[in-house]
């Protein structure tokens, strides 16, 4: 099982460490870390990762898995970037993302007429591409398998175990890293939040909505531009 996850400066390292936790598991997994250079590379809170191989290096994935962060707004304007995945997903057997992970195969043109989840608040965004937002933890659909925000993540990598190998290795993996929430707050989602903490949130996100909204306006515009005429 060759797995390949895409990184890029300003990702949210929590989606791509659970799930690589969970991929790291399957036993005859091997996993690639790729960006545009083998340059270590830093998540929006400073965290650095090495990548394992270039773009142009980069061998084909079986599981293509994309994370989100706000470097997501960088790269749904990438052409080098949604080339490649184009590309990668047109040999994966499952095209899988978390949190606005989703925007960016959407913006490679990978989830028009799929139905598939992101971020709460910035789930929206998905119908720009021709997806269908669905706000679930995790959405399945035929070989694209996406998970809602961060944390999401390794229920996604888990849900992906199953489909592949059976419920049996998905329980063995998520003992093994002892995945038992018990969140301390019955929160995380504004259906289980207080008004005010959805608000104070939404404020803070609010800082960056309009420009993040039109960008994604943008870039839908240019998937239409760079499809092939039928």
């Amino acid at each position: 099982m060759q797995i390949v996850i895409l990184l890029y400066p300003n990702m949210t390292q929590l989606d791509f460490t659970g799930p690589f936790e969970v991929f790291a598991a399957i036993p005859d997994a091997k996993i690639d870390l790729v960006w545009k250079s083998t340059e270590p590379v830093s998540d929006i809170n400073g965290l650095t990762i090495v990548p394992s191989a270039s773009l142009a290096d980069a061998p084909q994935a079986d599981l293509l898995f994309v994370p989100g962060g706000f470097g997501q707004a960088a790269l749904i304007e990438d052409d080098e970037v949604l080339d490649w995945l184009q590309s990668q997903a047109d040999g994966a057997k499952y095209v899988t993302s978390v949190c606005t992970g989703s925007l960016i195969l959407a913006a490679a043109g990978l989830l028009e007429g799929y139905q598939a989840t992101s971020h709460w608040y910035w789930i929206d965004q998905l119908k720009l591409f021709g997806a269908e937002p669905v706000s679930e933890r995790v959405v399945i659909d035929r070989n694209r398998i996406t998970g809602a925000g961060v944390s999401a993540g390794i229920d996604m990598a888990l849900s992906l175990v199953a489909e592949l190998y059976g419920e049996a290795m998905a329980r063995t993996i998520q003992l093994g890293i002892e995945y038992d929430p018990s969140p301390p707050f019955d929160g995380g989602h504004p259906s289980r939040e207080s008004e005010e903490i959805v608000a104070m949130l939404s404020a803070r996100l609010s800082t960056i909505e309009e420009a993040r909204w039109e960008v994604a306006e943008k870039a839908a515009a240019r998937l239409k531009e760079r499809r092939p005429a039928s």
